[in-house]
């Protein structure tokens, strides 16, 4: 588990956010793929789930592109 502190650049604290997001909608994908045989409506609620995730994966790849670099 990654830890944020209060001096932490914006920017950093997306990216952190971003790969966590990230490395769960790989699980959700993965789980989907492999339910597909098995439970169709587990993997669409996967599938689902993963969505929702890439949206708001979209939403901070986009926060991150609007914010100015941080100062050193």
């Amino acid at each position: 588990m990654l830890l944020i502190s209060d001096d932490m650049n914006p920017n950093d604290v997306i990216k952190i956010h971003q790969k966590k997001l990230n490395d769960r909608y790989k699980e959700l994908i993965e789980q989907a793929y492999n339910l597909r045989q098995t439970d169709c409506a587990l993997s669409d609620i996967s599938e689902y789930k993963a969505i929702k995730l890439l949206d708001e994966l979209n939403k901070l790849k986009y926060l991150n592109r609007e914010l100015p670099p941080a100062l050193p």
